[in-house]
């Protein structure tokens, strides 16, 4: 299970720095000045940035929820299984959540969150069973 946190946070980093590279990545002047200030005055994000600031948020909301579990697993010595099935599934959707989100696909988005979720209620099924 270690490996699956690790990855996941791994993701949770990358993803940290998609909203500040989509801003600069507009070239826009406002975004730039942003990025090099206080980032006291935030303009509006560009689309690109929007998604990644939203897919981010997601993220964060879903990191609550994925760490007590897999740290419920790793406690428990679960090494196979429901838990660690989910996890992967966990990894794998969030990894195209991203894209997905980035794409604007509203659909796809959602189908690949609900595979996420998915995946939290295998980890919920193997750390209970």
């Amino acid at each position: 299970m270690t490996g699956w946190i690790l990855a996941v946070l791994g993701l949770f980093v990358v993803q940290t720095f998609l909203p500040s590279a989509m801003r600069a990545r507009s070239g826009e002047d406002e975004q730039i000045a942003f990025l090099r200030s206080n980032r006291d005055a935030r303009p509006p994000a560009p689309v690109m940035a929007g998604r990644m600031e939203r897919a981010l948020g997601n993220m964060l909301e879903a990191l609550p929820v994925f760490l007590p579990l897999a740290l419920l697993a790793e406690i428990r010595g679960i090494e196979d299984g429901w838990a660690l099935t989910g996890a992967a599934v966990f990894f794998f959707a969030r990894l195209a959540y991203v894209p997905a989100y980035a794409i604007g696909i509203p659909l796809l988005r959602s189908a690949v969150w609900t595979v996420g979720l998915a995946g939290l209620v295998m980890m919920v099924v193997g750390v209970l069973g």
